[in-house]
């Protein structure tokens, strides 16, 4: 028998549908399970679509597992893009049709969620703020779910006025000399700020694939330069430790941020690794985590030739 669950602040992001020691399941149950949890890929997606169809399982199941197949993956445009069904269905939505809604405020929530998702990736902050208002309204138990695009609005809000002082002078972890960001520039199309650090496990198990990312954005007119945020000597000293213990060559700029005026509070890093990219004259053209969708397409404006890899695929 399924459960239904109620999105409690965290979407369902594959958990299991089944009590523990309930078995055995029977082929449409199973392929419900599959369904609502497949992350795999789009491919995997579809086929379970297909198998689930042919089971009976309706339409609203349907577009709730790719709802969620999107979600967890951080996909803001194929989120975008389930906005005309999510519409249609709001007028003939039945709660006995749905796998993971409690009641039906929370499906609403979900359909202002999708249109604020679709209004953000139009530019259109008023009618964002107005949706993810109205979703909050209707279901806050969702809102740990609605505030990160909040806070990425804010933020994308906050770095508009911003210019970067490229005269600015910063200390390399590898050889101790005073750097500019102007001279890390020169005549490259941007310049990529890349904050990390040795004591983060996500920047210490990314470094190698960063290393092939920034090798490849060098050769593409891109400036690269790694900033670290802690200014402790404790902290450097890791920093180059784990730079120097790559045995690699180690691609773009290391620097320590400045104790005046640091970068990083200027652009208000909370976080690493986070990905700053600025354009030749200072202009902030992106700010988050570098997963981002966004983050590649600002890439791909400065030099078209800048393609996301394909991770999911290799």
């Amino acid at each position: 028998m399924i459960i239904r669950l109620v999105l409690a602040g965290v979407w369902l992001g594959g958990a299991s549908l089944y009590a523990q020691g309930e078995s055995p399941m029977l082929p449409k149950e199973d392929a419900l399970e599959q369904l609502l949890s497949e992350r795999e890929s789009l491919e995997a997606l579809e086929k379970a679509v297909v198998e689930a169809r042919a089971l009976g399982i309706t339409e609203q199941a349907i577009l709730e597992a790719r709802f969620l197949f999107h979600v967890d993956r951080n996909e803001d445009v194929e989120i975008s893009a389930l906005l005309p069904e999510f519409i249609r269905r709001k007028k003939i939505f039945k709660l006995s049709d749905s796998e993971i809604f409690a009641n039906e405020e929370d499906w609403l929530a979900v359909t202002e969620y999708v249109q604020a998702i679709a209004a953000l990736q139009r530019g259109e902050n008023a009618a964002f703020k107005q949706h993810i208002t109205e979703a909050f309204w209707l279901s806050p138990k969702q809102g740990a779910a609605f505030a990160p695009h909040i806070e990425r609005m804010r933020l994308m809000d906050a770095m508009k006025d911003i210019r970067v002082d490229f005269s600015m002078k910063h200390i390399s972890i590898l050889t101790g000399d005073e750097v500019s960001l102007e001279s890390i520039l020169g005549e490259k199309k941007g310049l990529l700020l890349h904050f990390w650090s040795p004591l983060s496990q996500e920047c210490e198990a990314t470094l190698a694939d960063f290393f092939i990312t920034a090798a490849d954005l060098l050769e593409k007119d891109m400036a690269v330069a790694s900033i670290l945020p802690e200014t402790s000597d404790k902290v450097m000293e890791e920093a180059k430790k784990m730079l120097v213990e790559t045995e690699k060559k180690i691609p773009g700029a290391w620097l320590v941020d400045t104790k005046q005026s640091p970068l990083g509070q200027r652009l208000k890093v909370q976080s690493v690794p986070v990905m700053v990219l600025l354009s030749a004259n200072g202009h902030v053209l992106f700010n988050g985590h570098p997963t981002e969708d966004d983050f590649w397409e600002a890439l791909g404006k400065l030099n078209p030739a800048i393609k996301r890899p394909d991770a999911r695929e290799e």
